[in-house]
């Protein structure tokens, strides 16, 4: 029985990061319809499992890896936000983070110089704060 499954499965694409993100999400929505008794939410969890098995035995390998990079992508940017900004909250007692001006680049300055002159690292633009 394995062998004929690997058989059927041969030349088709498989699960990948954002098939288990909408398994993931379909059963967030199971569990949302039992609780609310939602017939329209049984639909679209039901709409999204079509979709995972659609994707994970289709044979157009390289469209559903397209798919993919895209997700990771996405997944990227929203994280990435949020470290960004862990970051910024981390940093926050011991420096200031200003804009530059001119061509908006985040410069990092040290807390507790007095009034200093930042000079901007990529469009060279001086400009005076308070540190």
């Amino acid at each position: 029985m394995k062998e004929k499954i690997q058989r059927f499965m041969m030349g088709r694409y498989g699960s990948d990061t954002l098939n288990k993100f909408l398994f993931g999400v379909t059963l967030v929505l199971l569990i949302t319809s039992i609780l609310f008794d939602s017939n329209f939410l049984n639909l679209l969890a039901l709409l999204l499992l079509v979709v995972c098995y659609v994707r994970m035995l289709s044979r157009d390998v390289q469209k559903r890896y397209n798919e993919n990079v895209k997700f990771l992508n996405m997944k990227k940017d929203f994280f990435g936000f949020f470290r960004r900004e862990k970051s910024y909250f981390e940093q926050r007692k011991t420096h200031h983070i200003y804009k530059c001006p001119t061509c908006k680049q985040k410069i990092r300055v040290p807390k507790g110089k007095g009034r200093i002159c930042i000079t901007c690292p990529s469009c060279k633009t001086e400009f005076i704060k308070n540190s």
